[in-house]
C-alpha cells in the first residue's frame, strides 16, 4: 500500500489534532495519470479534477482506496470562470456507495503542477461531502524525480486588526511507500 502521512492542522478553534495516516492505494495514482492521460488525448492538456474516496480505521488511518474523475472546466484566460459537474460528482458518489459503502468521500485531487486561485472554491464545494477535504496534487507529467504528490489542508487565517478570515492551504508532510505484492502488480501494469 502506498502510505501518505498527513499531518493536520487543528481547526481554528479546536484542541490540537495528531497526525493523521493516509494509505493511498496505487489504484488512485494510476486513476489520476489516466484520468489526465484521456483527457489530453482530445487535445486539451489542461488539469483534471476528480474525487478521492476512502475508508476510516483504526488508529485515525485514513485508508483511501478509489477515486473517479470529475468533468472540469477553467477558462485559460480567466481562472475565476470554471465549472466542476456537482451533479455529475452526486450521481457518481451515489453509485460507488451503492457498491461499497464503507467508501466515503475523503477529498479532492487535482493534477496541477501547482496550488490554483480558485482551489479554494472546489474545496468549498467538496465540503458538501466531507468536512475536512484533503486536495492532493498529483503532477501527471513530473520533471524530476522525486515524489509526484503534494498534499494540502485548508486553513483559516485569522488576523488581529479586524480584517476577515483568510481561507489559504496549507502544504501537510506526504509520504509514499507500496507493500510488496502492490508493488508487482502496479510494475506490471506499467510495462
Amino acid at each position: 500500500m502506498i502510505t501518505v502521512q498527513i499531518v493536520l492542522a487543528p481547526p481554528c478553534g479546536e484542541g490540537t489534532a495528531p497526525s493523521a495516516v493516509w494509505v493511498v492505494h496505487p489504484l488512485v495514482l494510476l486513476s489520476v495519470v489516466d484520468h489526465f492521460n484521456r483527457v489530453s488525448k482530445i487535445g486539451h492538456a489542461k488539469r483534471v479534477v476528480g474525487v478521492l474516496l476512502g475508508s476510516m480505521k483504526q488508529d485515525r488511518v485514513l485508508d483511501v482506496s478509489n477515486s473517479f474523475a470529475v468533468p472540469f472546466e477553467e477558462d485559460e484566460k480567466d481562472r475565476n470562470v470554471w465549472f466542476l459537474d456537482h451533479d455529475y460528482l452526486e450521481n457518481m458518489y451515489s453509485m460507488f456507495r451503492k457498491v461499497n459503502a464503507r467508501e466515503k468521500v475523503v477529498g479532492w485531487y487535482h493534477s496541477g503542477p501547482r496550488l490554483h486561485p480558485n482551489d479554494i472554491l472546489i474545496n468549498e464545494l467538496i465540503k458538501k461531502f466531507t468536512a475536512n477535504p484533503v486536495l492532493v496534487i498529483i503532477d501527471a507529467k513530473p520533471k524530476e524525480l522525486g515524489l509526484p504528490t503534494e498534499a494540502y489542508v485548508e486553513v483559516e487565517e485569522v488576523h488581529d486588526d479586524g480584517t476577515p478570515p483568510l481561507k489559504t492551504f496549507e502544504h501537510v508532510v506526504s509520504d509514499i511507500s507500496a507493500e510488496e505484492a502492490e508493488e508487482v502488480g502496479v510494475e506490471h501494469l506499467l510495462r
